[in-house]
């Protein structure tokens, strides 16, 4: 059967394929041939990186603004009058958006896509900063943080996403190093402009909020201009529909088109699955408890560490700022890549853990000598470098969370990463509220000293997924159902026939 030239123009060179249907309607598929550049994993390098770039952005600009706001306490507790408990609260429920908000905003770009998500959040984002910066008291500033972290989340969550739509599995590792970089690096880079702005007599706390106005002002800009739809399903869900509407035929559909479930469906699943993983699969119940602690310290550093570096070593608040920069953990990533390409073969989904194994190492040695050298006797350059070496060992734990669970996990890879992300954000969430305390009653070095134990009880759980993490995926539900379910695809796939258009020939059932 040959198609007539209007369908022709339109699915070309999208592939067809026949769907039996009943009652005796059959269904048309729509897919993508090989190299079509409508396909987002077929883009040119140039745009790959483009978009990339533009969602790593917007991970940087997200994660400054937790750290800028920690650093300018003093600044608001002057000007509002309020406590340092209530200024944490805002940096706490802005973490909360975080940890929850995903679950539920991640279904809609299986139904409207993540580029129009994007465009939403940054632009909420940006509003609720200037609800932020006009703020008369701090109820209403917490109101503020509160909606940055709604807003920022929704976006923020969706870039490892973003970055799998694009990538293939094999050129992955860059990508995501660099989005992991623009997290941690933007993290101290907020505490650095934040400082230096706070400090200002003429400037305060309010000025880091229109700093960060103008910042998002412009990435709006460059999301709406730059941003491409990413969503393989979502392009293929359009060209269908503007097949059906310039032919009158309706039997045009995507494959999301075919028994798509509801809206309400997708956001149960969403809310669900993550949780489910959470309470019953052992590889992501370890890097929830790991990587959730280490943020968790992480919050805990941007309380303390500003009081104590102004304490032993008479910092000012701008100088401060800079202890929190760190790119050590993007070279030390750059490598793990170099391993992983060269053991795949003989450790699989394992290859990924080489420098997280370094990593489980480094987080208690340097935290340990952080809390035991704070001190003036000795120079403060030896506290700085223990802060480096522990801010590396988190990035590495940030990038390897994400890919590890994305290689373990498969189609659930956004569930068991929400799961994670979960755990990670609840842990900041937690930890801020009661780190003043902690540090009044049992002193800088030996609260730091408690992390640094709880850091060596947690060593080991990188290198039991190294050695034996193939075994536990043996025995787990989930990686046996994918496991089955890639086989599956893999008969369908030999036993179809897929033809391009122009022409068409029926295929088997699929």
């Amino acid at each position: 059967m040959v198609m007539d030239d209007t369908s022709k123009r339109i699915s070309s060179p999208s592939c067809i394929t026949h769907v039996p249907q009943e009652p005796e309607q059959e269904l048309i598929l729509i897919k993508f041939d090989e190299g079509d550049p409508r396909d987002p994993q077929n883009f040119t390098y140039t745009r790959k990186w483009a978009i990339t770039l533009t969602c790593c952005v917007f991970a940087g600009i997200t994660a400054s603004s937790a750290s800028s706001y920690s650093i300018s306490y003093q600044s608001m507790m002057h000007d509002l009058n309020c406590t340092q408990l209530q200024a944490t609260v805002g940096l706490s429920m802005y973490v909360a958006g975080f940890g929850v908000v995903p679950l539920i905003s991640s279904s809609f770009s299986e139904e409207c896509g993540r580029r129009p998500l994007y465009i939403v959040s940054s632009v909420l984002f940006m509003l609720a900063e200037v609800m932020n910066a006009l703020a008369p008291n701090i109820q209403l500033v917490i109101v503020s943080r509160t909606l940055q972290g709604v807003f920022g989340s929704t976006g923020a969550s969706l870039v490892g996403g973003s970055i799998a739509d694009i990538w293939q599995p094999h050129e992955r590792g860059l990508p995501m190093s660099l989005f992991a970089f623009s997290s941690i690096f933007s993290f101290g880079l907020g505490s650095v402009f934040g400082g230096l702005i706070a400090a200002s007599p003429h400037l305060g706390w309010r000025w880091v909020q229109w700093v960060h106005v103008m910042i998002s002002g412009l990435y709006v800009l460059d999301v709406i201009l730059v941003m491409s739809e990413t969503r393989s399903s979502i392009v293929l869900n359009r060209i269908a529909r503007d097949t059906r509407k310039k032919t009158g035929d309706p039997r045009y559909r995507s494959s999301a088109e075919v028994d798509k479930p509801s809206i309400s469906s997708l956001i149960k699943t969403s809310c669900t699955r993550p949780i489910y993983l959470l309470l019953t699969e052992p590889i992501v119940q370890s890097f929830c408890i790991w990587s959730g602690f280490t943020w968790g310290v992480v919050y805990c550093l941007l309380e303390s560490v500003t009081a104590e570096f102004q304490s032993v070593y008479n910092f000012s608040v701008s100088e401060t700022g800079f202890v929190f920069l760190s790119i050590i953990g993007f070279v030390a990533n750059m490598y793990q890549e170099t391993l992983y390409r060269k053991y795949f073969p003989r450790k699989a989904q394992e290859a990924r853990l080489y420098m997280a194994c370094v990593a489980a190492i480094v987080l208690p040695v340097s935290m340990f000598i952080y809390a035991w050298t704070a001190s003036p006797n000795i120079p403060w350059i030896v506290p700085l470098i223990a802060l480096t070496a522990f801010m590396s060992g988190v990035f590495i734990i940030f990038q390897v969370s994400f890919l590890y669970l994305a290689d373990c996990y498969g189609p659930y890879t956004s569930s068991a990463q929400a799961g994670q992300s979960l755990a990670r954000n609840f842990m900041a969430l937690i930890f801020p509220l009661f780190t003043q305390q902690m540090f009044a009653g049992m002193t800088y070095k030996w609260g730091l000293t408690l992390w640094a134990l709880l850091s060596v009880a947690m060593a080991p759980i990188p290198w039991v997924l190294f050695f034996f993490g193939s075994r536990i995926r043996s025995h787990s539900k989930v990686s046996r159902k994918i496991l089955e379910a890639e086989q599956q695809q893999m008969e369908m796939d030999g036993e179809k026939t897929v033809v391009s258009s122009p022409t068409e020939e029926r295929s088997v059932k699929v």
